[in-house]
């Protein structure tokens, strides 16, 4: 195999979804010598750094691909959850304020939001962000899920059975897959 940032790429990716991010990770870091300004290899470095639960090498690594494609949804939402992970709610909320001024019918992100709402005991706004995501994606499990336990913190037991009974009638999905 021809050792170019492509094939790195690809070769970093097959070991990531292996397990083997070690190696994943030299790899995409082969490649970011090779090609440094590609928005990404860095996003994937960040995602895998994410998922081998090396967060804040993970959002240096998002940053980078932010600051080189700082309107690509994708990387708002990975950057907004990673920064969620670390417990930088307002940093999170942040990015994702930022993606939804670009698309403001990106579900990921009003969802991403309402996690972080909820988790600050912001009922009324999860609520609202959860209901913007079901309503652009009536079939969105993650905000269903999310707004259904939002509906029993407030105590609207009737919003929550509803949000039960539909949940019955979806599968989950791979919410950060790309």
């Amino acid at each position: 195999m021809t050792e170019d940032p492509s094939n790195l790429n690809t070769q970093a990716i097959e070991l990531a979804n292996r397990g083997s991010y070690v190696e994943a990770i030299a790899c995409f870091k082969r490649a970011i010598t090779m090609d440094r300004n590609n928005p990404l290899l860095w996003y994937n470095l960040g995602v895998t750094y994410r998922d081998a639960n090396h967060l804040h090498h993970a959002k240096n690594a998002l940053l980078t691909a932010y600051n080189l494609e700082p309107d690509d949804q994708d990387i708002l939402e990975t950057l907004a959850h990673v920064c969620f992970l670390l417990g930088e709610s307002e940093e999170a909320l942040g990015f994702c304020a930022h993606g939804l001024e670009q698309n403001i019918r990106n579900a990921h992100l009003w969802n991403n939001s309402g996690v972080v709402y909820f988790n600050q005991g912001d009922f009324e706004s999860a609520c609202e962000a959860f209901e913007h995501a079901v309503t652009i994606d009536p079939n969105y499990y993650d905000a269903l899920y999310n707004l259904r336990d939002t509906y029993e913190q407030l105590g609207n037991k009737t919003a929550a059975k509803e949000c039960t009974a539909r949940l019955k009638t979806i599968s989950p999905g791979d919410f950060y897959a790309r």
